[in-house]
This record gives structure tokens, sequence and C-alpha cells, in this order.
């Protein structure tokens, strides 16, 4: 009997409705949130009430799309941790409701695990063990993954994720939220070796971007002080530099990490893991030191209900349910 799943995304701004089928994700739909744009970052109260308003039309057109019918479902899932907790209570109530009525088991999914194993969506995969560098807004993390339910986290930041500092940086340039996809599309036009930055010198496989952030906010200040236009007359040059920057950082852990573990199947993943610049970086190293790299489709980096879906599709194969008095958490540890 196959294995019919529903799984919903709803940790932050994007509600999100998948549905898999064996293993295949046959369908993966998002509703995005423009509400959040001229605040300059996600209000958590809007988004939960744009969670409210999207979840019931875009679980019917992941279901429509899939060619399933809600009888048909083995199982579903929802994000579980971590996000805004008022984001995922609106994804948790429905995925128990509907599971409560359709009495079929209920599956609680880790969000940055699901990210890690977005790689897992689509071949080529990586085989185990593995090494996962998870970029995103929240959350910078080197992951050691020994079996799709077995993960370990090796490194981690001590303070801002790199998506934070993407984000943080393109304010300082004055453009607009979200502001880490323009820093990219700008550095493709820029020398990344005009401005140098400082790499932090931070023990072991953990990272900061703390120090990174604070001093580009000083190199700013300074040669605007000097020429008004400096930001302006050369944004490409600063977008560049500074992408260069945070992907060394990223980059240069992860070598480390393999050279201790041993491990030569390397995987990014997370939100930043759509960024060109560390996509590319990524494939180059991996010639450098001979890995095997793997990279999610751009679809299943950003948040995104597949992820959710193939995360789920391992823990039902395991029997790793939850009851219906499960709650969301807004941080947990995987």
């Amino acid at each position: 009997m196959s294995v019919k799943i529903l799984a919903i995304e709803s940790s932050c701004d994007d509600t999100g409705a998948a549905v898999i089928v064996d293993g295949k994700v046959l369908s993966n739909r998002i509703a995005n949130q423009k509400v959040h744009e001229e605040y300059g970052g996600v209000v958590p109260e809007l988004a939960s009430r744009a969670h409210q308003e999207n979840i019931v039309p875009v679980v019917d057109v992941a279901l429509q799309m899939a060619g399933v019918k809600k009888e048909e479902l083995s199982a579903i899932a929802f994000t579980q941790s971590p996000g805004l907790i008022g984001s995922l209570l609106v994804g948790s109530c429905f995925a128990k409701s509907m599971a409560m009525a359709l009495n079929i088991p209920l599956i609680g999914v880790h969000h940055m695990q699901a990210h890690v194993l977005a790689n897992f969506i689509d071949d080529p995969k990586p085989d185990f063990p593995f090494i996962c560098l998870t970029v995103s807004g929240g959350h910078t993390q080197i992951v050691l993954c020994e079996s799709p339910l077995k993960m370990r986290v090796i490194g981690e930041t001590l303070d801002d994720a790199a998506g934070e500092a993407f984000d943080k940086s393109a304010k300082l340039l004055g453009l607009p939220y979200p502001g880490g996809p323009l820093i990219d599309k700008y550095a493709k036009e820029g020398n990344p070796l005009r401005f140098k930055f400082p790499e932090p010198r931070i023990p072991e496989l953990n990272f900061s971007f703390s120090g990174l952030k604070t001093s580009i906010l000083y190199f700013l200040q300074e040669n605007q002080q000097k020429d008004p236009e400096f930001i302006q007359n050369n944004l490409a040059d600063i977008c560049a530099s500074i992408q260069h920057r945070i992907i060394s950082i990223l980059l240069n852990k992860l070598v480390k990490a393999t050279e201790e573990t041993g491990v030569r199947d390397v995987a990014i993943a997370g939100g930043v893991s759509a960024n060109s610049g560390l996509r590319a970086a990524l494939e180059e190293y991996g010639k450098k030191h001979h890995w095997r790299t793997f990279i999610p489709k751009f679809e299943y980096c950003t948040d995104n209900a597949g992820m959710i879906a193939i995360t789920a599709y391992y823990k039902y194969l395991a029997g790793d349910f939850v009851s219906l008095d499960a709650v969301p958490t807004a941080r947990a540890a995987f």
C-alpha cells in the first residue's frame, strides 16, 4: 500500500503544503507574504494572521496537483520547531485537526533537519555519512549526518547567522528587505577582492558573524564621511566583497570539518544555499578538495513543505509519530 503524506510548513512567513507519495514529492506549493516588506522584516503577528488565510487554499491546491484525495492520506506532517510560535501554532493546529478528522497518524518535523534532508528529494543523493552546511536567516550549522534520522551538529554560530549577516549588511547599504538576494545580485557585477573584511578566528568548527557586521558598519561610516555617495558609486564591489567574505568564512570551516571527520560527501541546505555565489564556491571547493558536492534545487532551499514531506516520509517508515497533544516550540535542538 502506498504511503501518502500531506506536509505543512509554517515556521516563519511562508505557508507551504506538499504531498509526497512513496518518497516522491508530487506537489510543493507556497504562499508568500508581501506585507512584511514595508516593515523591513517579518512581523510575527501579521505572519500568523496570513497563515490562517493561506493554509486552506494552499493545502487544497497541493492535494489537487498531486492527484491525491484527503481520504487517501496515510499521515499528516507539520513543522513542530523551531520558528515563530504564532506561525507554528497555525500549522500545527491545522495538521492536528485534519489528522484527528481522518483518524491518521501525525508527524512532527524539525525545520532544520528538514533543510538537511532536502538533499534527498531529487537525485543525486549523498551517501551516509555526509556533512551538511545549513545556512539560513536564523541558523548556521555544520551537521554530521549518519542516517536520515540521526544527525549531530558539530559546529554552529556563536552569535549571528550567515543569513542575518547578509540581510543586515544589505540594510546598511540601503537595500530593501529581503536584502540578501540583492547582495547576491549586485555581487555578480562587482570585484570581490576590492575591499577587505576580516575573517574571525573562532575555535573548532564554530562561526561568528557579529564582528564582521560591525566591521562593515565602521567601513561604510568611514568612507561615507569622505564621500557621501560612496555606497552608490561602489555598490557592486561592496556587495561582492561582503559576499566573498561571508562565503569564505563558511567554506573554510567546511574544509576543516571534512579534514577532521574524513567525510567526502558534502551538501548545503537552508535559505542561504540559494545564494549563487555560495553554490558556485561549493562546487569549486569540491573540485579542489575532491568532495562529492550536493546542492538542492532552488525551490527546496528556502522554507518549503517539500523538505518537511521528505523528512516525514522517513519518520513514517520508522514509526516516529507524535500524539495529538504535541505542541510546537520556538527553539529546539535536533
